[in-house]
Parts: C-alpha cells; structure tokens; sequence
C-alpha cells in the first residue's frame, strides 16, 4: 500500500507549540509529513530574524524530544520564488511526493487546489497567543516567551544569541524609517 503523505509549509519564526501541535495532529491522519520551512532564504529581518538552518534545528530537535518518529517527517526548506503560477511545480520539485496540503494560507489553497490536490484546514488550536508575531513580541517586550515554544526553540534561541538579534534588529529598523 502506497503511504499518505501530507505537506505543511509555514515560516515557523519561531518554532512554537502550536506548529508541533498541529503536526502531531496531522501526523495522525497521513503515513508520512512534509514539513517546509517557507521563507527559507530570509533570516535577520524582524519579521523573519531565524535562518532556515536555525528553524531546522529548532524543529527536528522538538520532533525528537516529543519522540516523533524521524521516519514519518521529512523537512525541507523552500525559498520564495515569487511566481505564485510557478510555485506549486517548485515545491513539488524539491519534496518527496504528497497529495494533501495542509494549510490556511488562502493563496496556498488556491494554488493547489487549482493544480488537483486535496487541500486541508490544519486543525485549529490557540492561534492568539501561539504565534510566531506573539513570541517575537514577547521577546522584545521581556515577557514570558519561553511558555509558548518547545525547550528545543528556547536552547537554540539561547545558543546562537537570538534575544539580542531580535532586540538589535528592532533597533537598527526603527532608525531605519
């Protein structure tokens, strides 16, 4: 019997409890995930301040500690390319193949759903408060961060300095305006 694979792509600035949420839940329904890391080529901007090998870390060290079998997850980073007619053939290029997409990006719906594949709403869980733009916020702010990630993101957020890139990043873009 073939395997089910699905795809989940998203920016995952940072890794945070609700990206593993949704993945062990999706896990739940295919063999096997696709896990992109979207934005791949950004890093160092306030909006996007991790690098995709620092997201890769972040992720498949939180998919090992949350013992996740490292047969049922492949994780890719996938650069904008800025063609949206283009981008479905690009991703399907540099992933294993899949049929479902899981996503509530209305464009990334679109564009797959045009090209025949069997799109999802991720399942639904705290998205007020675990958000990438949250955490971020709360770790400019001083405020509890760490209660929204996996211990993985908060050791590599530690390890490479990323409190004080946040904060200088913060900085350098005010002056910038």
């Amino acid at each position: 019997m073939d395997k089910i694979r699905g795809i989940l792509i998203g920016r995952m600035q940072p890794v945070h409890n609700g990206h593993m949420q949704v993945i062990k839940k999706i896990l739940e329904e295919v063999d096997e995930i696709i896990i992109g890391i979207g934005s791949a080529q950004l890093s160092h901007e306030l909006k996007d301040p991790f690098t995709a090998g620092e997201r890769i870390v972040m992720i498949s060290q939180a998919l090992a500690d949350a013992d996740v079998d490292p047969s049922r997850y492949y994780i890719i980073p996938m650069q904008d390319i800025n063609f949206h007619a283009l981008w479905v053939s690009h991703v399907k290029m540099i992933t294993p193949p899949f049929s479902i997409v899981y996503s509530g990006n209305s464009l990334v719906k679109q564009l797959f759903s045009e090209e025949g594949f069997e799109v999802r709403q991720p399942p639904l869980y705290d998205r007020f408060h675990l958000s990438g733009t949250e955490v971020r916020k709360r770790i400019l702010n001083d405020s509890d961060w760490e209660e929204l990630v996996p211990e993985a993101t908060v050791k590599l957020i530690q390890e490479i300095g990323g409190i004080e890139r946040l904060k200088n990043l913060s900085v350098k873009e005010i002056s910038d305006i």
